[in-house]
């Protein structure tokens, strides 16, 4: 089985839920804003390979670290969930050298994630942060927080989802406007135009998302996974598809042992004890 990452640059907590675990990946830069380098990329990489695999694993929890106090004299760093990419491994690379990165990369691995994500923004969330956010099932912001995808400042685009997740979610015209604009969005307006599901207070921030998280890991992990395959094939299919798709999966729950306990828990007014079978 694969190992849980390991590295300061990533910390992993375990919370116990009623059923199994919740993990809280914190990215640990805050000098940087949380800026995404390969260290941090690979780290959560690891994080998803090892939670995919694990029985226990119920619900994965993305955020940034919150800044550290200032040097006597110099103003503290802002907030931000993740500030970008690392421009920095950006110099003197060409298309042969940046591609293997893109290919095998971080968000990919987030989104391929079985397992209900959430993402858990308090500040800037921007170009492959912004990306971070975008490839999780939910997404929570503070009313400080901003967004935005300023590649296009750099002689760049997003390159890790974001033109055709972003585009997904708030639609043609607003993306065209955030890709091609590379201006920022607050908070508030994210949530207006449906880039995040809720928006609270700072101070509130991960109650609100242990909240979730709680409620998503006291389902039954199978059918919390065959719900999450059957929303994402909305994406993928024309509707006819994808209503048989959903018509079949619905269908198949019935030859389940969780489809039973939840049915016979209901009709005895009784909690199921999910078997994941």
């Amino acid at each position: 089985m694969a190992e849980r990452p390991d590295v300061e640059e990533l910390t992993i907590e375990e919370c116990s839920s009623e059923n199994g675990v919740i993990i809280v990946a914190t990215i640990n830069r805050p000098e940087k804003l949380n800026a995404l380098n390969i260290d941090v990329k690979e780290a959560i990489k690891s994080l998803c390979t090892w939670a995919q695999k694990s029985e226990e694993v119920l619900v994965v929890i993305f955020r940034g670290a919150s800044p550290l106090p200032p040097p006597e004299g110099k103003r503290q760093k802002p907030h931000a969930f993740v500030a970008g990419a690392d421009v920095s491994e950006f110099v003197g690379k060409d298309s042969t050298t940046i591609r293997p990165e893109f290919e095998d990369n971080v968000w990919e691995a987030v989104w391929k994630l079985t397992k209900p994500t959430i993402a858990l923004i308090d500040g800037y969330a921007l170009g492959g942060g912004s990306e971070l956010a975008l490839s999780c099932d939910i997404r929570i912001a503070t009313n400080r927080s901003m967004f935005g995808t300023p590649e296009i400042n750099l002689g760049l685009i997003p390159g890790g989802g974001g033109t055709q997740r972003l585009t997904w979610l708030i639609g043609y015209g607003k993306a065209m406007e955030m890709v091609m604009g590379g201006e920022m969005i607050d908070g508030e307006e994210a949530y207006r135009i449906g880039l995040v599901n809720h928006i609270v207070e700072p101070n509130d921030l991960m109650k609100k998302g242990m909240e979730i998280a709680n409620n998503l890991s006291s389902k039954s992990p199978l059918t919390i996974q065959v719900a999450k395959q059957a929303v994402r094939a909305a994406l993928d299919n024309p509707i006819t598809d994808g209503i048989l798709l959903e018509h079949n999966m619905f269908v198949d729950l019935f030859d389940t042992k969780d489809k039973e306990i939840g049915v016979n828990a209901f009709m005895e007014r009784g909690k199921p004890n999910w078997t994941g079978e």
